[in-house]
Parts: C-alpha cells; sequence; structure tokens
C-alpha cells in the first residue's frame, strides 16, 4: 500500500469527499472566442474545449516535455462527449477567467477524451479510486476525472467533479481553491511531493499489471457453477438486474450485458435453470422501464434507482449493440415477441440516430440538451395531450401512467410502463399483438414532436471496438430476426472500419473522425471488431468476413501476446511507455479485450481447426482464472468461452483440448 506519508499528503491537500448529485445548474455562460491547441483534435469532446480560456493540450510529447522542461506539475481532466457532469464543470470553471488565469501560470494542462484513451483514463482512474479510499475507504470514482501529476506523469492527488468555487456546491471544495493549494503545495515541496508521487505510481503499477507469475487453475465447471451461483446471489429477485444491495439501496443499476450473455449461454445448455428466471426477469424489467426509450427505441446508460424508472439520459453505442445482441438471442430462446419488439426498436433506433452517412456509428448521444439533463426524453402531460387524440391520449395515460404523478423532477414524466404489456392486454381484453400495434402510431407522433427539438450533441466519432459490438448486434439481429437490412448494415459498417480505419499495412486504427482516422488500436478494438467480423460470417456465409477475422486476430496476436503468461495486453508492443501496461480481464459496461478474444479463438478452433488458437484462447481464460476463483462474477464474459471451452473438451470434438485438429480449410 502507499505510504502512511502519502495517506497524510491526501488528508492535508483537502480532506473532502468528492461526489456529484442532481444538483441545480447555472446558466452556460458566453463561450469565448480564444482557441487553443484542441482546436487541432478530431475528437468532438476535446473540439468542445476547443475556445476555453485555459491553455489545454492534447495528451501527448509536447505537453509532457514542456512539463518536464519547466518543472511544472500537470493538470489533467478526463472525460467524454455524453458526461452530464464533465460539461457542468467546463461551464462553471474551464469558462471562468479567473480559475484559467490560475491553472496557465502554474498547470500544463491537459485534457483527454476518456473514449479515444481507454488506457490513460484506466491508469489515471485507479489513481483517483486509491485516493478516495484512503480519505473516505470506499473505492468511488467516475467523470469527469480530475488528477494533478508530477512532470514525469506520476499522480499525487486526484478527484471527480468540482464545483468552482467554495459554497457553490454544499459541503465541497471549489475548484480554485484547491488548484490553489495543489500549486502552493508544489512550489515549497516538489520534492517531498515527487517521491510520495513515485511511491503511489509504483503501487498502481503493481495493481493493474497484477503478479509476475500466475498459478495454473483447474479448467472445470466448479468456475462456470461459482459464476452462475455468484450471480444468483446478487441478483435483484423484485426488479431484476444485479448488485442491489439493501444498505446501499441507492446506487446506481447497469444493463450489464456480459453478465446477460453468460446467463443466455448457461440457458442454452440447461433450459430450466435458475438462469433463466434470472436473464427473463431482468430482460422484463429492463424493457419496462425508463431506461428504455419507448418513444424511439434504444437503451439509456443506466438507471439511478433500483426499479429501471429513471436513467441517466446519455446513449451509448457499446450498451445498444451489446444488448441488441442478448435481446435478439433471446428471442431465438424463448420466442417471446416482446424481446423481438425490443431488438427490432434498437435495432432501427442505431440506424436512425447513431448510424453515419459512412455507414459506420456514433460514440454516443449526450446526456443533456442545453445544460438540461434528459430535456429531450422528457415528458409534460399537456404536451402529450395535445399532441394525441382522445382515445389515443386515453390509451396512452393507461398504458404508461401518465394518470398518476409525475415521475421526474415533480413536473415532467419519463415514460415507462406500469406493468407488463401482457397483463396491460388481458386487462383490457385484447391481445398484445393488438395492443402493440395501437400503440405503434401514438409513439411514431411522440417521436416525431420529439424531433423537433433541439437535439442533444452527439458524439460523432466512430470507434472500432465499438463498431464492432454494434455489428455483432446488427448481424445477429439480421439472422435471428430475418431482417436483411440489420445484416446489411452491420456489412456496410465493417467494411467502413476496414477501408478508413485501417492503415496500408493491415494495422488497424482506434478512432475515426473528420475523415480522419487515428491512434494505434487497443485489444478490445481487435476483439470486438473480430467478434462483429465473426458474426457476419455466420449470418452471411461469406468467406471474406471469416478471412478478414483471421487477418485481425493473427495481427492481434502479434501485437497484444503476453508470451510467457498468456492472454493479451490491453495495448500493444509499440505503444508509448505509460506508467504500467495492462491485462485489461474485468468485464464491466463493456466487456474486457481478453474475454472477447477468448470467445473469439475457440469459435475460430471450431471454424479452422488450427491447435495454435485453441493453446491462445486456453492462455487467455488462464491468465484470468484465478481472478475468477476469488470473485467469479467479475469476468462472466470470459466463463462464455470457459463453457464453449469446457464443452469441447467434453464433446470429443477433434478439436478439442488435447486432441490433433483436422487442417484448416480457409483461403
Amino acid at each position: 500500500m502507499p505510504s502512511s506519508r502519502i495517506h497524510l499528503l491526501v488528508f492535508c491537500l483537502l480532506g473532502l469527499v468528492v461526489l456529484a448529485g442532481a444538483m441545480a445548474e447555472e446558466p452556460a455562460p458566453k463561450q469565448p472566442t480564444k482557441t487553443n491547441r484542441l482546436a487541432q483534435e478530431t475528437s468532438p469532446y476535446l473540439l468542445l474545449h476547443a475556445h476555453n480560456p485555459v491553455d489545454w493540450y492534447p495528451w501527448g510529447n509536447e505537453a509532457l516535455e514542456r512539463a518536464k522542461k519547466e518543472n511544472k506539475p500537470i493538470f489533467l481532466s478526463v472525460g467524454y462527449s455524453s458526461c452530464h457532469w464533465c460539461h457542468v464543470m467546463e461551464r462553471e470553471s474551464f469558462l471562468d477567467p479567473e480559475i484559467a488565469k490560475l491553472l496557465n501560470e502554474n498547470f500544463i494542462c491537459i485534457k483527454v477524451d476518456r473514449e479515444e484513451r481507454p488506457d490513460i483514463d484506466t491508469i489515471y482512474m485507479t489513481a483517483v479510486q486509491t485516493y478516495l479510499q484512503l480519505t473516505t475507504g470506499r473505492r468511488g470514482g467516475g467523470w469527469p476525472m480530475t488528477v494533478f501529476l508530477t512532470p514525469e506523469g506520476n499522480p499525487f492527488f486526484g478527484g471527480t467533479y468540482f464545483p468552482a468555487r467554495d459554497g457553490d456546491r454544499e459541503g465541497m471544495t471549489g475548484f480554485l481553491t484547491l488548484s490553489s493549494k495543489v500549486s502552493e503545495m508544489w512550489k515549497k515541496e516538489p520534492v517531498k511531493l515527487g517521491d510520495d508521487a513515485t511511491t503511489l505510481a509504483r503501487f498502481i503499477k503493481d495493481q493493474l499489471e497484477g503478479p509476475k507469475l500466475l498459478l495454473a487453475v483447474v479448467l472445470d465447471t466448479k468456475l462456470t457453477t461459482s459464476v452462475e451461483k455468484g450471480l444468483a446471489a446478487q441478483f435483484d429477485e423484485r426488479y431484476g438486474g444485479f448488485g442491489f444491495d439493501e444498505i446501499e439501496w441507492q446506487r446506481p443499476k447497469f444493463p450489464e450485458p456480459s453478465n446477460l450473455q453468460f446467463l443466455l449461454e448457461i440457458v442454452k445448455k440447461t433450459p430450466a435453470s435458475e438462469s433463466r428466471a434470472m436473464l427473463v426477469h431482468t430482460l422484463d424489467r429492463m424493457a419496462m422501464g425508463g431506461i428504455y426509450d419507448h418513444v424511439g427505441g434504444g437503451f439509456h446508460r443506466y438507471s439511478v434507482d433500483r426499479m429501471w424508472r429513471i436513467p441517466h439520459f446519455e446513449k451509448m453505442l457499446y450498451d445498444n449493440g451489446q444488448l441488441l445482441t442478448v435481446y435478439s438471442e433471446a428471442y431465438a430462446l424463448t420466442g417471446d415477441e416482446n424481446y423481438q419488439r425490443i431488438a427490432r426498436e434498437t435495432a432501427e433506433f442505431m440506424l436512425r440516430e447513431m448510424r453515419d452517412t459512412s455507414g459506420g456509428f456514433y460514440a454516443a448521444l449526450d446526456a443533456e440538451t442545453e445544460g438540461v439533463e434528459g430535456k429531450f426524453y422528457r415528458w409534460d402531460k399537456a404536451e402529450v395531450e395535445k399532441l394525441l387524440t382522445k382515445e389515443e391520449f386515453e390509451l396512452y395515460s393507461a398504458v404508461y401512467g401518465l394518470s398518476r404523478a409525475p415521475n421526474f423532477e415533480e413536473t415532467f414524466y419519463v415514460i415507462q410502463l406500469r406493468d407488463t404489456l401482457v397483463d396491460i392486454a388481458k386487462t383490457r381484453e385484447i391481445t398484445v399483438e393488438k395492443l402493440v400495434n395501437d400503440l405503434r402510431p401514438i409513439h411514431a407522433k411522440l417521436l416525431a414532436a420529439r424531433n423537433a427539438r433541439k437535439r442533444p450533441l452527439t458524439d460523432t466519432k466512430i470507434l472500432a471496438g465499438e463498431n464492432g459490438l454494434a455489428i455483432t448486434g446488427l448481424a445477429t439481429a439480421g439472422k435471428l430476426l430475418k431482417e436483411p437490412r440489420y445484416t446489411e448494415a452491420a456489412a456496410t459498417a465493417a467494411t467502413l472500419v476496414l477501408s478508413k480505419m485501417t492503415a496500408p499495412e493491415g494495422r488497424l486504427f482506434r478512432t475515426y473522425s473528420g475523415e480522419k482516422a487515428k491512434l494505434n488500436a487497443y485489444l478490445s478494438d481487435y476483439s470486438m471488431l473480430v467478434e462483429g467480423l465473426l458474426a457476419l460470417h455466420e449470418a452471411t456465409g461469406e468467406q471474406r468476413w471469416l478471412d478478414e477475422a483471421i487477418k485481425l486476430t493473427d495481427q492481434q496476436v502479434e501485437l497484444f501476446h503476453d508470451v510467457p503468461r498468456g492472454g493479451f495486453y490491453f495495448t500493444s508492443k509499440d505503444h508509448e511507455s505509460l506508467l504500467a501496461r495492462v491485462k485489461e480481464t474485468v468485464d464491466s459496461a463493456m466487456p474486457a479485450g481478453n474475454s472477447v478474444a477468448a470467445v473469439n479463438l475457440v469459435k475460430l478452433v471450431k471454424i479452422t481447426g488450427k491447435n495454435e488458437y485453441l493453446k491462445l484462447a486456453e492462455g487467455a481464460i488462464q491468465s484470468a482464472a484465478g481472478q475468477m476463483q476469488e470473485n467469479p462474477t467479475v469476468s462472466p464474459r470470459l466463463a462464455t468461452a470457459l463453457l464453449a471451452w469446457q464443452s469441447m473438451a467434453a464433446s470429443g470434438d477433434p478439436s478439442a483440448p488435447g486432441a490433433v485438429p483436422k487442417k484448416a480449410e480457409t483461403k
């Protein structure tokens, strides 16, 4: 652990708890005309800050070398375009001339888009979580991320959102006070601060890189059974989903698609298992709640409550791509027409609102409009009544609870079902099909009215990995729902990524924006794109998608493989040197690169019979097996790879572990 001196330093700096909640906002200040270095970037998030009076740099040698040359600490701010509180902190602090002057004179200021640079985000978020654990006893974190670094890049203080000044938010230290204290401390004791930061950097490196030697774990059914039991222990039996805690009952609830995909695989093997009840109940409750956009389709990022009622309003491509896969497969597995409806509406939303003219898919839609969170999605009862006929309003009010008190900010409604469509149809003595058909033109009217509103910001950058998830979702939906348009959209997106986001020698890029591809891709980009290409191959039978998947997989092995320990690093072997070279094995909102890579490799073994893929898959699973033993639910997507690996071993398949596979028959 960090030294006690670091512990004391943190309290000396602030002695505060960093929390962000649903707080009232100030009107947005007038945008200044000054332009900084971010004006040369392609990230929509960075471009939002291009006219701040803060002298921002993007992450790179220019900023890091200047910090060393002038011996100035670095102020690192990390966020993303659909982050509501990132926008709040910009309006309150980064447009403030007094704060900008203090930052410019005393720090080298770097702004990072976490979606462009997840490597930097992971490292310094770990630092922030360490600070919060030291000061509050809990591992918090979030965005905007606020970190102060030595000129060498070692963190010595971190937090999340700060108001501009003391007293702006009750109980919170102002950013002006914070940055002044950090500057004073650096000028008084730079050596001591640097030594403490070096100690903390070593701790973070050890934490992220893991043990040098890994003990082999038996990859038997006990591991996958423990994952299933672990999810059952965390399951919210009343409202579905995972992680509800009677003590921390106000914690947000996320869809966690990796959990759902693991449950799908269990149900395929054991239809009557407990996993089926967990899967179905969660999918049903999510589809009822406000986390699902009943007017326009698609899912918001998470719910701020246990019941899935009120969302945090941003919409992410990675959520919708994964959930499109889940609901499509759940429909194929159960025959539940409601799952087909949700899948189709989600696909239509993606094609309508997240698709670029080039065929690629945008990263995200913002949570706020005109500085107000959820303004685009909320409804006033009188507005709905005005848009509909009397009969339509009567039906809609009964189905979606508009006859009850407003459910959002005491004035507005977030549209959500008051009961399942099956039960509502039964009460009204009609079929579910008729009910859905009666609601469809009503939603069309509401969608048209909503589209006339000022839209939230769209983050128009195209990310390779997230597009891989969208390609998987659309290809899967196209096949299972028998909808060729979805398969064609998946193929168009794949063609875009392979043609515009690939260097002449075949190297994949992370991001594409403003007709420019940049940044070497990460493990997650490779593995998620390969997953999408394999889904396209399965949906179409076309050899070219398999050939591209194999080519990228071989390149992934060359660039990311941890030869002595197995598995894959998040960054390539020629990536810039950072505090740590991370091996990502925890499935969160997006599955870990190692998890998806392992699933892909098992699939490729079955398709090609190549024994080297089998060994690589086993190594990727083994690299996180110890972690799964200690905490079974942290890598559910990796557990799906283990299920497939075990199935091969038990089936007598000639490609099973230990067998001699057939010669590959690919182009």
